[in-house]
């Protein structure tokens, strides 16, 4: 009798399970009525097509096909959308975003990658803990005192680029994406952490820079395997869950468990210094890197201070290092070499910028008030970051059924006007940040060009009454709301939890504030030209260079001494 119930009870989980993870494909859906591109087939939908790193013309499709929302499917029979419509996005971003969580393999994924920080937890009120200490880490005041630190680590990264070129004559070859990621990690180390990673000289890089820019490729690998990672029960102890882990025979699975491990095991190592430091008071923190005024410390003083109620953790603390080097090195640097390589396609840009820099500077190096107010390098800034935003898009779920409206109406399969559209509980929503900061309905039928001048004039009147939800300049690259991000994204990206008042959050000004300073330094100092090689930047979390098919990121470029052509 036992053995018929336990049987019973078994066919009933399985069947169970089985019936909450493919009722979507026997179940009808008012998404079934929404324009979108057709299926690769039931196993992939059109997952693979979005997560190709050469997938671009899918993105395109997509943006140029649809108005503002597409259908999309996820694999087993799965309905997705793809929204870029700035209502609808108001909606997922601000409105109802206590509705439109993180998806869940998201969180799962990122659990395991960077243990208990800012984007590995879901809840309204644990962020709400995790961005009340936060906050007096972006305070203006505080950014201020950000600038000596930032320009001391551009000077060092001067010193450790002319070193390759001065031996030289002329231009020489230098994969600058490595030495982003070098001072990006440094910066973050230094600002963030009060540690310093890497002392900027050649052939010195550390390790551990090595293997946080190899993360984005190797989350790539294991892609559509985090998909299920929600799907999987973790019953048994951390320690056995590990083992399993470890006899995977993935590639890329045991590669991510790696640079994880890598990840970790620096950051219990940062916070056991910091928290050290500040047992031994205020005038030894002093004394230290940083001297107390690094995010880390403030952080840790914080959660001392803060009531029961409001502390975190200590496997938060650590999970929030991790958290900081990953989100503020991938992103920024990326970033910065996207500027670069812009830079080397359009001299005349370079030449001007250039020119700016060195009229503000007059020999000296430029303080907080005057970087701020260079206006062309904030064009530059802000037009790549429009046309080139590292994270392209970001998964939301919605945790109830609601509705959806629409900017305007969009036609459906049958031919019916759908001005706002029925999301079951559990549908994948896909924010399109790239697509909303290129749509030709906001911005213009130049949209697709990079333009800086366009931010040096009052922007198109489309753009003030689209209404984008974001919270810098009109676009959607550091998102907004609960989930704004803390650095160039998010991870996003990435996508940290910050809130979308200045007051509150600077969190993406620091990330602005390191470009200007290295942009400034490195142009005073050098020239910038393409390689001869084909460089190919690959859709990931965080889009990443490389050199034509090559999976190792890369962007090798032509650098010279700024006084070998002044007289250009």
């Amino acid at each position: 009798m036992y053995s018929l119930l336990t049987q019973g009870a078994i066919v009933f989980v399985i069947i169970w399970c089985l019936w909450k993870y493919f009722r979507q494909v026997f179940v009808k859906s008012p998404l079934d009525n929404i324009p979108g591109p057709p299926s690769e087939g039931f196993f992939y939908g059109n997952l693979r097509q979005l997560l190709d790193r050469h997938g671009w013309s899918m993105y395109d499709h997509l943006l140029n096909s649809y108005k503002g929302i597409a259908r999309l499917s996820s694999p087993f029979g799965h309905r997705m959308l793809y929204v870029f419509d700035p209502i609808a996005l108001h909606s997922i971003i601000l409105k109802e975003q206590h509705i439109y969580e993180e998806a869940a393999w998201f969180i799962k994924s990122n659990q395991s990658v960077f243990g208990s920080g800012l984007l590995s937890t879901l809840g309204r009120e644990h962020h709400r803990k995790q961005r009340k200490l936060l906050n007096p880490c972006f305070s203006i005041a505080h950014m201020r005192r950000m600038i000596p630190i930032f320009t001391d680590i551009g000077h060092k990264l001067q010193k450790g680029i002319e070193s390759c070129v001065s031996c030289r004559e002329g231009p020489i070859e230098v994969d600058m994406l490595a030495w982003m990621g070098r001072t990006a990690l440094e910066l973050i180390g230094q600002a963030g952490l009060g540690y310093s990673f890497d002392p900027l000289v050649e052939e010195s890089a550390d390790e551990f820079a090595v293997a946080v820019k190899m993360l984005q490729p190797a989350l790539m690998q294991v892609n559509f395997i985090r998909r299920f990672l929600p799907y999987i029960p973790e019953w048994g102890s951390p320690w056995l869950r590990r083992k399993i882990v470890e006899m995977i025979p993935h590639e890329g699975i045991q590669r991510v468990r790696k640079i994880s491990d890598t990840l970790h095991e620096r950051s219990v190592a940062i916070y056991q210094e910091r928290k050290r430091a500040l047992e031994l008071g205020e005038e030894a923190l002093s004394l230290k890197l940083g001297k107390g005024h690094d995010l880390m410390s403030i952080l840790l003083k914080a959660n001392m201070e803060a009531s029961e109620e409001d502390r975190l953790p200590e496997e938060e603390l650590i999970g929030q290092v991790s958290t900081f080097i990953f989100a503020a090195m991938d992103t920024t640097s990326n970033a910065l070499s996207m500027i670069l390589s812009l830079l080397t396609q359009h001299p005349h840009v370079q030449h001007k910028l250039r020119k700016e820099i060195l009229e503000a500077a007059q020999g000296e190096d430029l303080d907080y008030d005057a970087l701020v107010s260079l206006p062309y390098l904030d064009a530059v800034c802000r037009e790549t970051l429009r046309l080139h935003t590292p994270i392209g898009m970001v998964f939301r779920e919605a945790r109830q059924d609601t509705v959806l409206p629409l900017s305007e109406p969009i036609t459906g399969l049958d031919g019916s006007h759908i001005s706002e559209i029925m999301i079951p509980k559990d549908t994948i929503l896909l924010v399109g940040i790239l697509a909303c900061n290129r749509n030709k309905a906001i911005w213009g039928e130049d949209a697709m060009e990079w333009k800086p001048e366009r931010w040096l004039s009052p922007l198109p009147h489309t753009v003030m009454e689209a209404k984008v939800p974001g919270i810098y300049s009109h676009l959607m690259t550091f998102l907004g709301g609960g989930r704004s991000c803390m650095f160039v994204l998010l991870r996003r990206y990435l996508r940290c939890v910050l809130g979308s008042h200045l007051s509150s959050s600077s969190g993406f000004k620091f990330s602005q504030l390191e470009m200007k300073v290295v942009l400034s330094l490195l142009l005073m100092k050098f020239t910038f030209a393409p390689s001869d090689k084909p460089i190919v930047w690959n859709i990931a979390g965080i889009r990443y260079p490389t050199v034509g098919d090559a999976t190792t990121p890369s962007l090798p470029m032509k650098v010279g001494l700024y006084k070998e052509t002044r007289g250009d």
